[in-house]
């Protein structure tokens, strides 16, 4: 009779349990899953352009630019000796319609030695365009939408760091006429005409030198991307250029204090600008805590290195104790939906794009691991009350209104002056 009574009991808790769950299931699937359709068929009819990704320095930093040693046609997660963000599988499952591939040149190469990198990454990153039929060199805003029309994934060049220039505005046309079509006008460290975020400033912004870059490539065509750049140099790259301004992989300083954030103070000025800060996946930019703890390791790094000069071994194995002690804390989708939100309430949707820094970094938020997860940030965005036109702006819509504007100064430009013939040893404050 007890045992019965056991059944009975627990068939009626069952009873209870299961619809429960099913709801609990059911509301999971209404709250999630429609907007993740809702994103994946926005993507698939307005092309998401993202601002940065660094596929081709994976190519030189692993095995030489050889394009026949790492196939992106397969799942790249298993290429030694770290898995990849991307490959064109993922691009295609994460609606990717445009890519501004960087090609990028570390700072501590200077003079030829940098010319001569950046050619190289240059025509690696067009050959790889040409390589795979899923790609489509693009150089205009109308390219990239022919491309999407096509159903390629239109491709751009982005270069990043102006020490590439070797102080040549000659250099500077070469690269345009190469097809690049942004340039970062410094990357971590300071150059000859132009401060950086993440180094000691030595010209107050830009040189005269550097506004006269600015206006060349104003006349080029070519976007001024503000990444990477102190906040003097920001102003004045404002203060100079006649056509909107970038950001390729940046986020919010006023949400998060990271120096390669963007202040307030410059944000408040891209609608006169008509720019946009394409809101970059990097944990630390856009998670306080996660910008906490690397400070944290590096102060912990410092003490360690003054503790045990001229033994790495030491330092590693420590800072490696000090790290399972502490471990990193998550970024999130949610953190990055946080700093479009804020960008939108404080100027609009107008002035907001997408630069994941995909194959730049080696850890993302959760729910962003790879190229492959970009319905997923769309989804939260309409979550969020987002209409479709502000996420088919926020997508693309937006940088290639500011392509577009950017061609049409150019167009004017280029039917009042001449190249500029101006030199870097003109300028007398450089």
């Amino acid at each position: 009779m007890r045992a019965s009574v056991r059944l009975l009991s627990g068939l009626l808790l069952a009873t209870l349990i299961l619809p429960a769950c099913a709801s609990e299931n059911s509301n999971t699937t209404g709250e999630q899953n429609p907007a993740r359709q809702q994103a994946i068929e926005l993507l698939e009819t307005s092309p998401l352009i993202d601002g940065h990704n660094d596929l081709p320095w994976q190519y030189r930093d692993r095995v030489d630019n050889r394009l026949e040693a790492i196939d992106i046609t397969r799942d790249t997660r298993e290429v030694e000796p770290r898995p990849l963000h991307t490959d064109i599988p993922r691009l295609r499952e994460g609606r990717v319609g445009g890519q501004f591939w960087s090609v990028y040149v570390p700072g501590d190469i200077r003079g030829a030695d940098a010319v001569m990198a950046q050619l190289e990454q240059i025509d690696l990153a067009r050959r790889m365009i040409m390589r795979h039929e899923d790609f489509r060199l693009a150089t205009t805003a109308s390219e990239v939408e022919a491309a999407f029309n096509d159903g390629k994934i239109a491709s751009l060049l982005g270069m990043e760091g102006g020490h590439v220039l070797n102080n040549s505005l000659a250099t500077l046309r070469l690269y345009h006429e190469l097809g690049a079509r942004y340039l970062t006008l410094t990357h971590n460290q300071t150059n000859d005409w132009a401060d950086s975020a993440t180094d000691t400033p030595r010209h107050d912004g830009l040189s005269d030198f550097g506004r006269e870059v600015v206006r060349e490539m104003n006349r080029l065509g070519m976007l001024i991307d503000l990444s990477h750049t102190h906040p003097k140099t920001m102003h004045d790259a404002l203060d100079t250029s006649e056509a909107p301004v970038i950001f390729s992989h940046s986020s919010a300083r006023g949400l998060t204090p990271h120096p390669r954030n963007v202040p307030d103070e410059v944000l408040e000025r891209l609608p006169e600008n008509g720019g946009v800060v394409m809101v970059t996946f990097v944990p630390s930019f856009v998670s306080e805590s996660v910008h906490q703890w690397w400070a944290s390791k590096q102060a912990e790094q410092k003490r360690l290195e003054t503790l045990h000069p001229g033994e790495p071994e030491q330092v590693e194995a420590r800072l490696e104790a000090w790290e399972e002690d502490h471990p990193r804390p998550p970024a999130t989708i949610a953190d990055v939906a946080d700093h479009i939100d804020y960008i939108r309430d404080r100027i609009g949707v107008e002035y907001i794009g997408i630069g994941g820094d995909y194959d730049g970094i080696r850890t993302l938020p959760e729910g962003l691991e790879d190229v492959s997860t970009y319905p997923a940030l769309f989804a939260e965005l309409f979550r969020r009350g987002y209409g479709e036109a502000e996420l088919k702006a926020i997508a693309g819509g937006n940088i290639l209104r500011v392509m577009r504007a950017a061609e049409a100064v150019a167009a004017r430009l280029q039917q009042a002056r001449e190249p500029s013939d101006d030199r870097f040893e003109d300028f007398s404050d450089t």
